[in-house]
């Protein structure tokens, strides 16, 4: 004889969608990103392309598995993700000479010269989103945020 699961909560005791912080987080994520995915793929790129290139701005000549630890990406993503921006002529990527399987990557001067669009776009589309807040919410709002990932050791960059 089979037990039936218990009966479902009564409505009023089970909490709404909109009771949660989580679902603003994503409400407000989802927006945010799509607005930026938007942007960046009118200049030829996707967000995770971005990623890189604005990484590799940073540090300059790496290889990627480097960029790959950085980023919390695995080797293979960024493997992918340096093919397509090596083919779009955006970084340069160099093989070892003793070891052929060791590569380095960096900017080409045309991928130097988006980096900057780039982030004004991410720029213009955090305004778009978060210039109503004062500087200081958007202040608390980032120390807020910061916290969470410092206290659940949250690695991986977003590249979604």
């Amino acid at each position: 004889m089979s037990q039936e699961p218990p009966a479902p909560a009564k409505s009023s005791s089970t909490s709404s969608l909109k009771s949660h912080v989580g679902y603003w987080l994503r409400f407000v994520s989802n927006h945010v990103s799509h607005g930026f995915k938007l942007k960046v793929e009118s200049r030829g790129v996707t967000v995770a392309e971005w990623v890189i290139m604005r990484e590799l701005l940073g540090s300059g000549q790496t290889n990627p598995s480097q960029l790959a630890d950085g980023l919390g990406l695995t080797r293979g993503a960024v493997s992918k993700l340096v093919d397509r921006l090596s083919a779009k002529k955006f970084i340069k990527r160099t093989a070892g000479k003793g070891d052929r399987r060791y590569q380095t990557v960096v900017l080409t001067p045309s991928g130097r010269k988006l980096v900057p669009i780039l982030a004004a776009l991410a720029d213009q589309n955090d305004a778009e989103f978060f210039s109503h807040l004062s500087e200081e919410q958007r202040s608390s709002l980032k120390d807020l945020l910061s916290d969470i990932v410092r206290r659940h050791q949250l690695k991986d960059v977003p590249v979604d």
